[in-house]
């Protein structure tokens, strides 16, 4: 393995693609990047003409193949129940992640700013449960928390089936990731989500009002290692 490795966590398969996706493309090129969902992201809708086998099934499956186009070592699934995620699970999703950082060793975790980016409480308990972990494992070195600018919160408002968060002002983010050079990756490992197809053409139709970067809040600890972040 690489000397440094990247662990993302988050509540869905899809996403690690539909959000950070392109910046995962750009670590994956210097670090060894793992990639955990919590739940295998059945419960959600299935957009596929032709469904081969259940959405269960299928989700994993798409997961892994994202993953492999954006450059990621691995994929682990926690299997929580997807839409189930609450305070009743915290403890026990923290354990799964714990587990998972003493077994890889991550010099960073990446995962949803503490509102879940949408306010879907899947996205939350995942977010709390991480950071929850960030500050009982002093291993990890750096925390980056996945977020999107006021303009981009307000734009995903449109038609969302829940309330979305307030959104973060440039001075407020730590980290910006110019993503260009990244978007035919990005949206082949989107593609890759074929259930997810209404979610999709969505999502690119409001991306294209903004420019191709994605933002993270940053806690770092002393010692954390070097980031590389290729140009895309």
């Amino acid at each position: 393995m690489r000397k440094n490795t990247i662990l993302c966590v988050f509540a869905h398969p899809d996403d690690e693609t539909f959000g950070p996706g392109g910046t995962i493309a750009l670590l994956a090129r210097h670090h060894d990047v793992w990639i955990a969902s919590a739940t295998r992201g059945n419960a959600g809708k299935d957009s596929r003409a032709q469904k081969t086998g259940s959405l269960a099934a299928a989700r994993p499956r798409e997961l892994r193949a994202a993953a492999k186009i954006l450059g990621a070592r691995g994929v682990v699934f926690f299997d929580f129940r997807d839409g189930e995620l609450s305070n009743a699970t915290y403890h026990a999703l923290a354990r799964r992640i714990e587990g998972l950082v003493r077994r890889l060793k991550p010099h960073t975790l990446l995962t949803y700013e503490p509102l879940g980016v949408s306010g879907h409480l899947d996205h939350i308990a995942v977010a709390l449960a991480a950071r929850f972990v960030y500050e009982r494992q002093p291993r990890i070195k750096r925390l980056l928390a996945y977020c999107v600018s006021t303009p981009r919160a307000n734009a995903m408002r449109k038609g969302y089936f829940i309330w979305v968060p307030p959104g973060y002002e440039r001075g407020t983010m730590g980290l910006t990731v110019p993503t260009a050079g990244m978007g035919d990756v990005k949206l082949k490992a989107m593609l890759a989500h074929r259930s997810q197809r209404h979610d999709i053409e969505r999502i690119l139709t409001r991306a294209r009002q903004f420019p191709e970067e994605e933002s993270f809040l940053v806690q770092t600890r002393p010692g954390a290692p070097a980031l590389h972040l290729p140009r895309a």
